[in-house]
């Protein structure tokens, strides 16, 4: 199966746009083993700057939802009684999982002025004293 979605709302802070990917379904003799690739962007803000950006982010994921308790794995995933599987709330935790902590707009972001508060990626404001990050 292949997705593309325009944009989709995980939570109200994180939502992903262009969202593309597929996903193969086997059945197995414990349950119903989904492989999934999937790719987009989020608007992220920069730790240095405080610039918003659009992050690309992808995940790729195989998991067996089984069909009684018996077989479960350790992710707990049951394939539910009206045999429907949102794939929507795995989607999200390992698109979240694949952010960065400190996000930043570009690697050498110059972040913002320690007396002014200019951001030093778009202008000079002329003051000496800056933040060097390693």
């Amino acid at each position: 199966m292949h997705f593309e979605v325009p944009e989709i709302a995980f939570t109200p802070d994180f939502i992903v746009h262009d969202l593309q990917g597929q996903v193969h379904i086997d059945k197995t003799p414990q349950g119903l083993l989904f492989q999934g690739e999937f790719n987009g962007s989020t608007q992220q803000e920069c730790v240095r700057c405080l610039s918003e950006y659009e992050q690309p982010i992808s995940t790729e994921f195989s998991e067996l939802y089984a069909f009684n308790e018996k077989n479960i794995s350790d992710s707990g995933l049951l394939v539910p009684e009206h045999g429907f599987v949102d794939l929507e709330p795995l989607l999200q935790e390992y698109l979240i999982l694949e952010l960065s902590i400190k996000p930043l707009c570009k690697p050498d972001c110059k972040g913002l002025c320690i007396e002014c508060g200019a951001n030093l990626n778009s202008t000079a404001c002329g003051h000496d004293s800056f933040i060097h990050y390693d």
